[in-house]
């Protein structure tokens, strides 16, 4: 990946609608080079896809919790079905699993404090193989989505 790549990788970051004319303008490349590029780029799985970003308080879910998760067990077959579980929950917008106590790291989304509570007490409770949950709650995003820096460690 050279400099050309990395700039083009900026600028689909920040904003994943350009047109491949606006890129190849943008990074100084003509039309199909930029092109093969991207292709490329999105072949070697680089570029894993596009979306566009939800406001959720904007759709009416104003409530967010971390969730840290302690299996009983450890074994694969535990950890494979506790991950399938997880995949079944929707309110789940991201599942992390962790070195050390605890497992996983969960961040749920829902429209308030007692959507939260009957999700946990109905489904994160009961979900196969937990030992332990401990939640926190978000009282503020401060970074979100943030670009990655390219060749900048």
């Amino acid at each position: 990946m050279d400099r050309i790549d990395r700039n083009i990788l900026a600028a689909l970051q920040s904003d994943g609608r350009l047109s491949i004319t606006e890129l190849a303008e943008r990074v100084g490349l003509s039309l199909s080079p930029c092109h093969r590029r991207v292709k490329a780029l999105e072949q070697s799985g680089v570029i894993r896809g596009y979306h566009a970003q939800l406001d959720p308080g904007a759709l009416g879910y104003n409530f967010t919790a971390l969730v840290f998760v302690t299996l009983r067990d450890g074994d694969r077959q535990a950890v494979n079905a506790f991950e399938e579980a997880v995949k079944q929950v929707p309110q789940i917008t991201l599942a992390q699993r962790l070195f050390g106590d605890p497992d996983y790291l969960l961040h749920v989304t829902t429209r308030d404090l007692p959507a939260f509570q009957q999700l946990y007490d109905e489904k994160l409770s009961g979900m196969a193989g937990v030992q332990r949950l401990t939640s926190t709650l978000v009282m503020k995003t401060v970074i979100q989505d943030r670009p990655l820096l390219l060749g900048q460690d």
